[in-house]
C-alpha cells in the first residue's frame, strides 16, 4: 500500500489567490486519497475566502502542532488570531508578515520530519521582505535553508520540463553572470534530478543559447562558441546526454522540446515565457538540487481574481501531485539502491 504523504502547504499571501486555491481544491475530498495536507496559516483566513464563492464548505481540523496532524483531513496549523486584518485583492504588510510566518513554520517542520514535502502558496515577493527573507523568492530562500549553494529552479509539467540558469537576476547580468561552470553544474544538477526524482534512466537534455540564432557562430554573440558549448562538451564527456546549444526562438516553435526529457535555458523569461505559453496553467514550479521536496504553482499572487472563484486550480493542483509522486519517486530509488538486483 503506498505510503500516505503528509504535504504541508504554506499560504501564502493571506490577500492571494492562495488561500482560495486551497479552500477550493480541497473542497473535493478525492484529492486526500493517499495524502494528507497541513496548512500553515489559520482557519479565519481561509474562511474569509471561502465566503462567496459558491463552493461546498470545507471542513478544517485545527492543530497547534503537525505531530498531532489528523489523517486524510485538512490540518490547519494555526500561527495567529483568527481576527487578522485582510484586505483581499490587495498587497498589505501584514499580507507580507503572515506569508513569512507560514512559509518559516513550514520550513521548520519538514526539517523535524512533522511532514514530508513543501508546497508553496504565492508569495508577494516586495511585501514578504523582511530581516527574515531578504531573497528574491522561494528558490533562494530555501537553497540558503538546506546549504545548497545553488539550486535549479526546474519548470515541469507532464509535455515539458524547464531548468534555468541564472534564475532572478536583471536582464543585465545574464551575460556577466554565465560561466562553464555553473551552466556545466546546471546540466549536471537536471540530469541528477530527472534521475532520481522522475525515474527517467537516460534523460536527454537541450541546451539553450544565450545570443539570438544561438549566436550565428559569433556574429551575434561569443557566449554560445566560448561557454554554453564547451559546458555541453563536458556534460557529455562525463557521459550526461547533453546536446545544444540551439537557438531558443526556433527551438520551441518548431516543437523541437519534444525530443528531451528537459530544456536548461539560459535565463529568467527565456525559459518560462515558452513553457508557460505552451502548458496553459498546467505547470509547477519545482525546486531541483535540494534534499527536501518543494513545489509551487508556477503563477503569483494574482489580485485580480481573488474572490471570482475563476482562477485556474490546475497549477496548484499539480504542484500537490507532484510533490507527491517526487518524494515517493525518491523512497523508491532509495529502496532500490539497498536492496539490488543479485
Amino acid at each position: 500500500m503506498a505510503k500516505n504523504v503528509r504535504v504541508g502547504i504554506s499560504i501564502g499571501d493571506i490577500n492571494g489567490i492562495g488561500p482560495e486555491l486551497i479552500v477550493r481544491a480541497f473542497a473535493d475530498s478525492r484529492i486526500m486519497s493517499n495524502i494528507t495536507p497541513v496548512i500553515y496559516g489559520s482557519v479565519g483566513v481561509l474562511n474569509a475566502h471561502q465566503e462567496g464563492l459558491g463552493a461546498g464548505k470545507v471542513d478544517f481540523t485545527e492543530i497547534n502542532n503537525a505531530r498531532n496532524l489528523v489523517q486524510n483531513k485538512l490540518n490547519i496549523v494555526k500561527l495567529w488570531s483568527d481576527n487578522i486584518s485582510l484586505d483581499l485583492g490587495s498587497s498589505t504588510k501584514e499580507g507580507g508578515e503572515c506569508s513569512f510566518k507560514s512559509l518559516e513554520a513550514a520550513t521548520s517542520d519538514l526539517a523535524s520530519n512533522k511532514i514530508d514535502v513543501l508546497v508553496t502558496a504565492p508569495i508577494n515577493k516586495d511585501n514578504i521582505q523582511s530581516d527574515g527573507f531578504d531573497f528574491p523568492g522561494h528558490t533562494e530562500y530555501l537553497a540558503k535553508l538546506s546549504n545548497v549553494d545553488n539550486a535549479l529552479m526546474f519548470m515541469c509539467s507532464d509535455n515539458l520540463r524547464v531548468g534555468i540558469v541564472t534564475g532572478h537576476i536583471p536582464i543585465s547580468k545574464v551575460a556577466q553572470t554565465l560561466t562553464q561552470e555553473n551552466i556545466l553544474a546546471k546540466i549536471v544538477q537536471m540530469n541528477a534530478s530527472l534521475i532520481q526524482d522522475f525515474v527517467i534512466n537516460r534523460p536527454k537534455i537541450a541546451v539553450l543559447g544565450l545570443n539570438p540564432h544561438a549566436g550565428e557562430k559569433g556574429l551575434l554573440g561569443d557566449e554560445e562558441k566560448d561557454i554554453i558549448a564547451p559546458a555541453v562538451k563536458r556534460a557529455s564527456e562525463m557521459g550526461i546526454l547533453a546536446f545544444g546549444p540551439y537557438p531558443a526562438d526556433g527551438f520551441f516553435g518548431s516543437t523541437g522540446y519534444k525530443k528531451f526529457d528537459a530544456v536548461l535555458a539560459m535565463y529568467h523569461d527565456q525559459g518560462l515565457i515558452p513553457f508557460k505559453a505552451l502548458t496553459f496553467g498546467q505547470g509547477v514550479n519545482y525546486t531541483a538540487g535540494l534534499p527536501i521536496v518543494r513545489t509551487s504553482p508556477d503563477h503569483g499572487t494574482a489580485y485580480d481574481l481573488v474572490g471570482r472563484g475563476t482562477a485556474s486550480l490546475s497549477s496548484f493542483q499539480s504542484a500537490v501531485f507532484l510533490a507527491r509522486d517526487v518524494y515517493l519517486n525518491r523512497a523508491f530509488q532509495k529502496e532500490v539502491s539497498l536492496t539490488p538486483l543479485k
